[in-house]
């Protein structure tokens, strides 16, 4: 029974040392601050829709989506749901809040059932931060790409419409398989670029007509990426 017990917990740890292991922000750590990250986190699951963390909470620290995804998003004073981010498997989240000690920025829950992420506490983070200046600079420069990326996100939804941005959405989660699954569903895309799944639809029927994409209840299959680009283009 020991050595199953062992075999399991040396298993895991590995697990999250691999997951750790992949992000941008620990390339060029030494084996033993890997071996110590891993031994620090903690692995929770979660069902579809239940809450991971709430914004305004004190930030617990990084999280890294081990399978299923993840909505990151913030609600309006009515209740409506934005949608900032989307995570899935390999994909860290929170990491802002995490890196200056606020409070969390947004709410974050599973989108899918049988979601399991790993939690990097933030005294862990900031230790591995004060030894190794290349972790620094690492957090810098991935920082930096997501200033980025929310500049693209605000420009997309302050000059386009809601076929250029579908169009883009599309595309993003053709180059990235993580964007699609289980819990990524019409309405949670409508969430995420700002408009309803009535209009979602309408709009498919669109770039359906035009050639780019089939669509059906299920899925989403792109035909021709060179229109799709024209139109994300526009």
């Amino acid at each position: 029974d020991c050595d199953l017990v062992s075999t399991g917990w040396r298993t895991v740890m590995n697990a999250i040392q691999g997951y750790v292991g992949t992000l941008g922000y620990f390339h060029g750590i030494s084996a033993e601050e890997l071996a110590y990250i891993g031994e620090m986190s903690v692995m929770r699951d979660y069902g579809a829709n239940e809450t991971i963390f709430l914004e305004g909470d004190a930030a617990d620290g990084i999280w890294i989506v081990e399978s299923g995804h993840v909505k990151i998003y913030k609600l309006n004073p009515d209740g409506g749901e934005h949608i900032l981010h989307l995570r899935g498997p390999g994909n860290s989240f929170n990491d802002i809040a995490a890196f200056d000690g606020g409070p969390n920025p947004a709410n974050a829950s599973a989108l899918s059932a049988d979601t399991r992420v790993w939690l990097i506490p933030r005294t862990v983070v900031h230790y591995v931060l004060s030894r190794n200046n290349q972790v620094a600079l690492n957090v810098i420069d991935l920082l930096a790409r997501r200033v980025r990326s929310l500049v693209g996100q605000i420009e997309d939804l302050a000059l386009y419409g809601v076929i250029v941005r579908l169009a883009r959405f599309l595309l993003k989660q053709a180059e990235d398989p993580r964007l699609s699954g289980p819990g990524v569903t019409r309405q949670a895309i409508a969430a995420h670029i700002s408009t309803t799944p009535q209009t979602i639809s309408t709009v498919l029927r669109s770039l359906e007509d035009s050639g780019a994409i089939r669509f059906d209840r299920q899925r989403i299959v792109i035909l021709d990426e060179k229109i799709l680009r024209t139109i994300a283009m526009q």
